[in-house]
């Protein structure tokens, strides 16, 4: 794998850097995020690896705007930072693993590992529709009762999983390996917050519900009943 390691500690970088190469992958270190930013727009990249405390900008907003800028490569946030508010800022912010330090480099290869083996999407129409709520996946756009519906990235690809098994309860753990590529319980409430601004969004504004919590099991989008 081609990975990009933004981290500022010459000590650090190295250490992951030589142990990245060994295991035969391919792995360039830049120390500011503004650097990071500029490389990610010119240059693909299998992951990113990144450390939130960096210079020029900060880890956290390097990969809010990698994804503003419509950029989908996998990130880790590889950090000191260990409380549940930053790992929960990490996902959200768009990462889409989050590994504290200090940590076991065969851990962090695991993980790059699952993170490069995403399986394609097998369902290739570009445009979900149940009942009056129509999701555009080749150009962004969420729509009900024809009123533009604005979601952040990651509601966005929540939407999305959900419009795909629709009728089919999806439990929270399916939602973490599927949205956020996690095969592992972060003890957060990541998947119940997102739900819960998803569904402010596509049934709050509008009569009828769409999104169902289905207790003690999951989540389930269909049209009324």
């Amino acid at each position: 794998m081609k990975i990009l390691l933004v981290e500022d500690d010459p000590k650090t970088a190295d250490y992951i850097a030589r142990g990245l190469n060994e295991a035969g992958h391919s792995c360039e270190i830049i120390k500011d995020g503004i650097d990071a930013l500029f490389q990610i727009t010119r240059e693909p990249y299998d992951i990113l690896v990144v450390d939130r405390m960096i210079p020029g900008l900060d880890g956290l907003s390097l990969v809010k705007a990698a994804r503003a800028a419509k950029i989908k490569t996998p990130a880790l946030f590889l950090t000191s930072l260990s409380g549940v508010d930053d790992r929960v800022e990490g996902l959200e912010a768009g990462g889409d693993d989050y590994l504290t330090k200090p940590f076991a480099f065969s851990e962090l290869i695991a993980r790059l590992n699952a993170l490069a083996r995403r399986p394609p999407v097998q369902d290739q129409k570009t445009v979900l529709k149940i009942a009056d709520l129509e999701l555009d996946i080749a150009k962004r756009q969420v729509h009900r009762q024809g009123i533009s519906i604005d979601l952040q990235p990651r509601e966005f690809t929540l939407l999305e999983v959900l419009m795909r098994g629709e009728g089919r309860v999806l439990t929270r753990t399916m939602l973490l390996e599927r949205v956020w590529d996690f095969h592992f319980d972060p003890k957060t409430s990541v998947v119940e917050t997102h739900i819960s601004r998803l569904r402010a969004k596509i049934d709050k504004p509008f009569e009828e519900a769409l999104l169902h919590t289905v207790r003690n099991t999951g989540y389930c989008i269909h049209a009324p009943r």
